[in-house]
């Protein structure tokens, strides 16, 4: 989901700096309360894998624009799941600056919009997953159900801050573009469930490395 260069600018980018900062400062949040369960070691290791991740969902996979932004499975859900929210957001973050610029740098000017898009919705579904989990219940024993939820509300998230910055940059005369998005970006939605069952049935079969650092300590313990 990049929001294109130009759908933000001038003055109104002001606003991004004050979003984006606002979203460092509560994935610093998540980072501090990581740091609290896990060694730095381990936070190092599942911040460079959600880092890897997240750049071979940019750079990698299949991606296209679509209207006002492009359209790219980002494994938000996953990475979360797997590697925890602290390093998740981290890795959102690094991933994307690692594609701005070394490979994409046309997309730097609008770091802040993408980012602010990329983490609130991170931290959404970090806080909607303590509320429809039980405590008891490990991510690896989640059902299609559940990332479902997880799944629709990451990537509806994502659309609706797409469609905020496009509506604020340019009113009314974007909405065009942001209808053809959302319904694209949407698509999404039938993959990554499917996507989250394997990364989680895959993490379940390797549980003998639960206690190895690679993994978040949430993800094979109850709460």
């Amino acid at each position: 989901m990049h929001i294109e260069p130009g759908v933000v600018d001038g003055a109104k980018m002001i606003l991004s700096y004050g979003t984006a900062a606002a979203a460092a400062g509560l994935s610093l949040k998540l980072v501090a309360e990581d740091l609290r369960s896990h060694s730095a070691a381990s936070f190092a290791l599942r911040t460079v894998l959600a880092t890897v991740g997240t750049f071979i969902c940019f750079e990698v996979l299949p991606h296209m624009p679509v209207g006002v932004s492009e359209v790219h499975l980002i494994l938000g859900t996953t990475l979360m799941l797997i590697l925890g929210a602290g390093p998740a957001a981290l890795g959102l973050a690094a991933g994307l600056l690692v594609q701005g610029l070394f490979f994409a740098p046309s997309d730097l000017p609008m770091f802040t919009v993408n980012v602010t898009t990329l983490l609130f919705p991170l931290i959404g579904i970090h806080m909607l997953a303590r509320r429809i989990v039980p405590a008891h219940k490990p991510y690896v024993d989640l059902g299609y159900a559940d990332v479902l939820k997880l799944s629709v509300a990451y990537q509806g998230g994502i659309v609706a801050w797409v469609a905020f910055w496009a509506l604020y940059g340019h009113g009314a005369s974007a909405l065009s573009g942001v209808v053809s998005f959302g319904a694209a970006y949407m698509l999404v939605v039938i993959v990554e469930p499917l996507a989250d069952l394997a990364a989680l049935a895959g993490a379940k079969a390797l549980r003998r490395f639960k206690d190895s650092g690679a993994f978040a300590h949430r993800l094979h313990h109850a709460a």
